[in-house]
């Protein structure tokens, strides 16, 4: 079982959303503890991966040794969403 953070950015990120978006992020960000690198993950550079969550990405990395995952974005798909990733955590 891996251990979760949230970036305060990430934490922001989450607070925008509503609704059933929300519910989905949620559930998505608490299955990566059991599993961080769920089907359809994509690995973006070293340690960061993405996952969908409808028209959501979640961006994180992943820490083996440390067994730890922290959450630095979850933004819609845009052309910047997967800029200055390294910058986030």
């Amino acid at each position: 079982m891996y251990q979760l953070e949230l970036t305060p950015r990430a934490q922001r990120d989450l607070d925008k959303l509503s609704g059933y978006d929300i519910e989905r992020v949620v559930a998505a960000i608490r299955g990566l503890g059991e599993n961080p690198r769920p089907r359809g993950a994509k690995k973006i550079r070293g340690p960061h991966y993405r996952i969908r969550v409808g028209n959501w990405r979640v961006i994180y990395a992943v820490f083996d040794k440390d067994q730890l995952v922290i959450v630095g974005k979850v933004a819609r798909r845009s052309k910047r969403t997967y800029k200055r990733v390294d910058e986030l955590f």
